[in-house]
């Protein structure tokens, strides 16, 4: 059976839908002819806005755009009305962000999630599907699974509050699914990166800097060690998540551990694959980081059938290239 089939006829609402990974989901989604669905509704306050980078004239689907806030809970009942399958996504991210605004953060990010929980109970949607983070595994984790313990840092260092905040949304998707008889999954991100990143992240810093001869600048020593994943594989798993029956009631880890290097070594591969004169520049380290997060993805192959295929170089040149197509 075509995967797409499961979307044959139905309606798709993505909240922060014109960020970095809402719009590429959509437009994989609305660009294979097969899918069959009715419409994609993106739902955004258009903080981060990706969707200026997709020619939407050109989609196989219809995509509609609403402007909103995720805490407005008449419009995300408006916007969710007749909707059959709903991925949440909007959220604030970021450590400079969360940083900045840490009760803005907790804010959005659980009430944001109450609120697509609240509409979901009334409008019955067939799936839910709602985005947490790694970060819910603290400072080390290496291979950790969804059956390890997550881990938060101490209260006062607000880095901790946004994964406070999404591991409190990811109870509060699973308890409404328990209570209300809700299809709902849930999705933990392993640091994704790719053409069309909008925001914060390090890829996307150290690429525009390469591009431009600068200094590329490291919080620490740059030992710190990550799994990265591009938004390809990203988006399979997540339309995965969205249409497999057998990963209802589920967290799930999507990411690459086979594409692991520090993040100095990450700096490194950028300079070389752009050809730049950038020299790397470390300062102090910030007051919490994660020294090592690697997944394991054995729920997402054995649940999802999910299997990330591209490779770190192979997913760089890619974003290397979109960049430079983009003028940056």
């Amino acid at each position: 059976m075509n995967l797409f089939d499961l979307f044959l006829g139905k309606r798709i609402l993505i909240t922060g839908g014109t960020g970095f990974i809402g719009t590429s989901v959509a437009e994989r989604i609305a660009s294979d002819e097969s899918c069959g669905a009715k419409e994609i509704i993106l739902y955004d306050n258009r903080h981060r806005n990706a969707s200026k980078f997709v020619d939407y004239t050109k989609l196989k689907i219809p995509v509609r755009f609403i402007d909103g806030d995720i805490t407005d809970k008449s419009a995300i009942a408006k916007a969710m009305k007749n909707c059959d399958i709903v991925l949440h996504l909007a959220a604030i991210a970021g450590i400079d962000s969360v940083a900045l605004k840490p009760t803005v953060t907790m804010e959005v990010n659980t009430l944001g999630t109450y609120m697509v929980m609240e509409a979901a109970k009334e409008l019955r949607p067939s799936r839910v599907v709602c985005f947490s983070t790694s970060e819910v595994y603290g400072p080390h984790v290496y291979r950790g699974d969804e059956r390890t313990m997550t881990t938060q840092g101490p209260v006062g260092v607000f880095r901790w509050c946004y994964a406070v905040s999404k591991l409190a949304a990811e109870h509060w998707a699973h308890a409404y699914g328990q209570d209300y008889g809700l299809d709902v999954v849930t999705v933990r991100p392993f640091n994704i990166y790719g053409p069309r990143q909008v925001g914060e992240g390090a890829t996307r810093k150290f690429i525009m800097a390469a591009l431009k001869n600068e200094e590329l600048v490291i919080n620490g020593d740059g030992n710190q060690i990550r799994a990265w994943c591009f938004i390809d594989d990203m988006v399979n798993g997540t339309i995965l998540a969205m249409s497999k029956p057998s990963a209802k009631g589920h967290a799930i880890n999507i990411g690459n551990p086979r594409a692991t290097v520090t993040v100095s070594g990450l700096a490194e591969r950028i300079i070389q694959l752009t050809n730049s004169n950038s020299k790397i520049r470390y300062r102090d380290a910030l007051e919490a980081d994660v020294e090592i997060r690697v997944p394991s993805i054995a729920t997402a192959r054995n649940i999802l059938g999910y299997e990330p295929i591209i490779g770190l170089d192979e997913g760089l040149r890619r974003t290397i290239d979109w960049y430079k197509k983009c003028g940056y």
